[in-house]
């Protein structure tokens, strides 16, 4: 293990087992209380940046919690798309079980945020309203870590990397990530090379059109195969996650509905419908699909 050291230069220096038990010796089992600069978990967990980026616009005592929801969900937007991007390369290396618990453990971070919504459910209409217009336009529609999510799951729109044009890293990673393959399209390849007739991959930037022979390849493997096959396991997990993304669309949809109704949204949306629409589209949706034909 090596020591990390960021740009303010604090560096995380490693300590092995061994030094721990002597330090827990010579503090006699109570904790270190002096060091030579500042604590080793403010060197790791950047703690007072992190604070410093709480920076309300209005004096409004409830956008603090609203901000900061915000981006509690941001960061957890970030350590997803490394969790799938890192799942989309263990399964081109048929490493389909490792892949298929990095899966799951982005099930569990979805459980997380939806939880975040439940922060907000206090939020009344003449709350958000009180700092609401001090926002401008600013609108989570316009999240580039949340569009890189939606990208991975399939939900391609070339339009939709537009908003951030003139910030040129961000948008080239939009870019990229709009003409990579989706988590699902890697999925795809695998059961192709499995055997599975499943259509040959197409312009990954384009949205995912629902086929019949993906469904017949879930069904056969739900048909044939059963707990402890890894891909009925995968299946099931990209279920499980394709559930708990949904249920993130419905409670955006009805944190949306329960503080400002449906009055049009912040960045130019009709805010409502706008939601509604979207929760109507499925993810993996064959998996869904298949269930009927079963």
């Amino acid at each position: 293990m090596t020591s990390r050291r960021r740009a303010g230069g604090a560096r995380v220096r490693p300590a092995d087992v061994r030094q721990r038990a002597s330090r827990a010796a010579a503090n006699h089992g109570r904790p270190t209380l002096e060091f030579t600069s500042g604590t080793p978990y403010d060197d790791y967990v950047a703690a007072q940046e992190l604070h410093a980026l709480q920076r309300p616009i209005t004096d409004i005592p409830e956008e603090r919690a609203f901000l900061v929801t915000t981006q509690v969900m941001e960061l957890y937007f970030g350590l997803i798309r490394a969790e799938w991007h890192l799942a989309q390369r263990l399964l081109d290396a048929e490493r389909v079980a490792e892949a298929t618990a990095v899966l799951a453990r982005s099930v569990r971070y979805f459980e997380a945020l939806n939880a975040a919504w439940g922060a907000l459910g206090w939020l009344t209409p003449a709350q958000f309203n009180s700092f609401r217009d001090a926002l401008g336009e600013a609108s989570g529609f316009q999240s580039a870590m949340y569009r890189h999510l939606e990208f991975l799951l399939g939900n391609k729109s070339e339009p939709l990397t537009r908003p951030h044009r003139r910030d040129p890293k961000v948008y080239r990673e939009l870019v990229a990530a709009l003409r990579a393959p989706s988590l699902y399209d890697t999925v795809l390849a695998l059961l192709a090379r499995r055997g599975f007739d499943v259509p040959p991959a197409g312009d990954p930037a384009a949205e995912y059109v629902p086929s019949p022979l993906v469904e017949a390849a879930w069904v056969k493997i739900y048909a044939e195969q059963g707990p402890g096959d890894e891909l009925w396991t995968l299946a099931e997990t990209l279920t499980d996650l394709s559930e708990r993304f949904s249920d993130w669309r419905y409670r955006h949809l009805m944190a949306v509905r329960r503080s400002m109704g449906a009055k049009p949204g912040s960045g130019g949306s009709s805010g409502l419908t706008w939601l509604e629409r979207s929760l109507r589209r499925d993810v993996f949706p064959e998996l869904w699909s298949a269930r009927t034909t079963m």
